[in-house]
């Protein structure tokens, strides 16, 4: 046996890179219309989902966060401590509160989540896409009435389930005329009521204030934890400042219903400008209800003094204070007054400050002094006669009182001014408002162009791994390199493909060509195919490779089911007999054999009844419309093949029918699955196999190479069939001898 040296010596590996590279290109080249059409149906989905998606609408508001400024003139000493400025960023957090947005949540009614029950898929366009007038419904399509298909309307105002029902999906059913029934998530029957009416139930409260669907038509509702709605608004609910210390915070919502998000953002605005009016005002508030608790007491002090006085004047009659007593009555007043004031903001004080504030020490420093004062005037007044003393005494309990009750009465209203007028340091600059003729999402071009891109990217990353995974030989020198001679490369024949009936049309043909009896063996059908042309090049080197055999018995076998080595076999006998020589082709795949189908007759009568001593080998040996080719089918498939291979009455048949015919091909099946080929082989004078292009591994060719020379038998050399059209490697585009000519007579 020959063998050749390999064909490629090795490159430098900048040739190689290039090689590579123009590779790379062949192979996307190659599967263009794989990639093609993956792309294609990338891009349809996304165009599909472009069309069928639920458009999001977005909701815009614009707040300012200024700095606050007094609200009358002159009120500064006492609004300073009351106003102040606040960053936009604590704004924003206070704006996301769960303060702000609970208030939203409760009056919305967010936490009852409701939605009509679609079609799969399609129904929510067609439903968005119904233009009735306001209160009409759409028609039921093809009489599915359980579906909402547009202008359904629903309102909850109350929906309250048991605790282990929460964030679970409920199904309310319009039961027409204004009724309804609602269901568990189990599918249970739970309360029946009709609209405007509380219904109740064991753990389940429900009031729906408004429902237009027909009868039949459901909807899907769910009671969210408060909690849990609190935080899925925090989610959707966008606030950025406009520009670094700006002071200008732009809110924003997104929803698929442009009302619902313009009102859920108009309150949560309104609800974030009254919390912090209610945070600028808090001070004053406080201080404003301390007062006026103490404003009871005083009064009855007051009202006590002066009984007292009049009660102490009609019993003593009519006694006038003299000159020195009035100017020490003047300073005792004035010293009390202060004192009672020093006295109500001690509470203050005690409230904001510690004792050891700088604050507190300075207020206690003038208790002191004022009380030092006091003890002095006290001890002046001990001198004065006992009448003198008892009524300047019930004298200045009265205008003591009287002048801190004044006193009180004024800081309860400068208060109270000072409370109705903060507007707080934030005011609402642009209402919500949604833009409804160009939602946010989705993007339409963009999600078609992103759909393209990626289905073009998923089909040339399939292409590029599924052509590294491929290990099968495609270059015939890749195969001479181990030592096996390629005799001939046979191309992939589409007429082939219709015969086999691969794909619904081809088999509707191969269908037809049954009913018809045909004859389906390549080189008689088509007798001016390529392939065929290939196997003429065949039968050319085989002359003189025979020439050389043993004996005029040529096996042809394979590594692997599957590689065509019944197509060359029966093809190539056709072609041989067709030159003129007398050719017996015996199908030795006593397993799964079906040489008799392309020949159109029975398998019975064959190989396995003559070497069962069944039948005569002339019995078995059946002509056909080709010329001098006769075949000898495999028989009744026999339960032990290998031994009947293996007897005696093997060799007596090849003996007898390699006298009778100038060539003796023999089919047997793949070496890897079985052993037969190895047994038919030695009797054999030619052995060749055939690989199937882009199937069979190369290391797959050498353990066959191996197993033949283990049992004696030298491979003359491989046919590599099936050999496509491509741009990435070898092919029968490609080298000398592979070029296709079409040459017909003229007429």
């Amino acid at each position: 046996m020959s063998t050749q040296a390999p064909v490629n010596a090795a490159k430098p590996s900048q040739a190689d890179d290039e090689i590579d590279l123009l590779a790379l290109f062949a192979t996307l080249w190659d599967n263009k219309n794989l990639i093609v059409g993956i792309t294609t149906i990338f891009m349809f989905f996304g165009v599909a989902y472009a069309l069928l998606a639920t458009p999001i609408y977005r909701a815009n508001a614009i707040v300012q966060v200024e700095e606050k400024s007094p609200g009358l003139p002159g009120m500064s000493d006492i609004t300073e401590m009351f106003g102040g400025e606040s960053a936009a960023v604590t704004e924003i957090e206070l704006i996301k509160s769960r303060t702000v947005l609970g208030g939203a949540v409760d009056k919305l009614n967010l936490d009852i989540v409701i939605e009509p029950k679609y079609f799969p898929v399609i129904g929510a366009a067609v439903a968005r896409r119904f233009a009735g007038l306001d209160g009409e419904i759409a028609a039921p399509l093809m009489g599915m009435s359980s579906y909402a298909w547009g202008g359904e309307v629903l309102r909850v105002s109350e929906f309250s389930v048991p605790a282990a029902f929460y964030g679970e999906e409920h199904v309310l059913r319009s039961l027409g005329d204004g009724n309804y029934a609602l269901y568990s998530p189990d599918d249970e029957l739970i309360l029946e009521g009709r609209v405007g009416q509380r219904a109740s139930a064991p753990g389940y409260n429900l009031f729906v204030s408004e429902l237009n669907a027909n009868a039949n038509t459901e909807f899907s509702i769910v009671r969210q934890r408060r909690l849990s709605a609190i935080i899925e608004l925090q989610e959707m609910l966008g606030a950025s400042e406009r520009g670094k210390d700006s002071g200008i915070i732009a809110l924003s919502l997104e929803d698929d219903t442009p009302s619902h998000a313009e009102n859920v953002l108009n309150v949560v605005a309104q609800n974030y400008l009254r919390q912090n009016v209610e945070r600028q005002s808090a001070e004053a508030s406080k201080s404003l209800d301390f007062l006026r608790e103490q404003l009871p007491s005083i009064k009855r002090d007051l009202e006590e003094a002066e009984r007292k006085f009049n009660d102490y004047q009609v019993e003593a009659g009519s006694v006038n204070i003299t000159a020195e007593a009035e100017a020490l009555l003047d300073q005792v007043v004035e010293l009390e007054t202060s004192v009672a004031e020093l006295q109500l903001q001690q509470a203050e004080l005690d409230r904001k400050y510690t004792r050891d504030h700088p604050a507190y020490q300075a207020w206690r420093e003038q208790m002191a002094e004022l009380r030092s004062r006091k003890q002095e005037l006290d001890e002046r007044i001990k001198s004065l006669p006992g009448t003198q003393q008892e009524l300047l005494g019930l004298k200045r309990d009265l205008e003591v009182g009287t002048e801190i009750y004044t006193q009180l009465l004024n800081n309860i209203q400068e208060l109270d001014i000072v409370r109705a007028g903060t507007v707080g340091n934030v005011r609402i600059v642009d209402d919500a408002a949604v833009n409804v003729e160009e939602p946010v999402k989705p993007k339409k071009p963009l999600i078609v162009v992103i759909a393209t891109l990626l289905g073009g990217f998923l089909s040339v990353a399939l292409v590029l791994v599924r052509s590294a995974l491929n290990r099968g030989v495609e270059n015939p020198d890749d195969i001479e390199a181990i030592g096996l001679p390629v005799y001939t490369s046979i191309p992939l024949s589409d007429e082939q493909r219709k015969l086999d009936g691969a794909g619904r049309r081809r088999q509707a043909i191969r269908k037809k060509h049954k009913n018809q009896h045909p004859h389906d063996l390549l080189a008689h059908k088509n007798p001016t195919d390529i392939a065929v042309e290939s196997l003429r090049n065949l039968r050319t080197s085989l002359h003189f490779a025979m020439l050389e055999a043993e004996n005029n018995v040529m096996m042809i076998s394979g590594p692997s089911p599957n590689v065509g080595k019944s197509f060359v076999s029966g093809n190539l006998a056709a072609v041989v007999a067709q030159a003129g020589q007398r050719v017996l082709l015996i199908d030795m795949d006593l397993r799964k054999g079906y040489m008799h189908k392309m020949f159109g007759m029975q398998p019975d009568n064959g190989v396995s009844d003559v070497l069962g001593k069944r039948i005569s080998v002339q019995e078995a040996i059946k002509p056909t419309r080709v010329g001098e080719l006769f075949v000898m089918p495999r028989g009744v498939i026999p339960p032990n093949p290998s031994e009947l291979l293996m007897s005696q009455q093997l060799t007596d048949l090849l003996n007898e029918v390699k006298e009778q015919f100038d060539l003796v091909i023999v089919d047997t099946p793949p070496i890897m699955a079985v052993t037969d080929a190895a047994i038919v082989g030695r009797q054999c004078g030619v052995t060749m196999i055939v690989a199937r292009f882009g199937l069979n591994p190369i290391k797959e060719l050498e353990v066959t190479k191996q197993r033949f020379e283990q049992n004696g038998i030298t491979v003359k050399g491989v046919v590599l069939n099936a050999v496509e059209r491509r741009a990435s490697g070898y092919g029968y585009g490609y080298g000398y001898g592979y070029y296709h000519y079409e040459y017909k007579s003229d007429k």
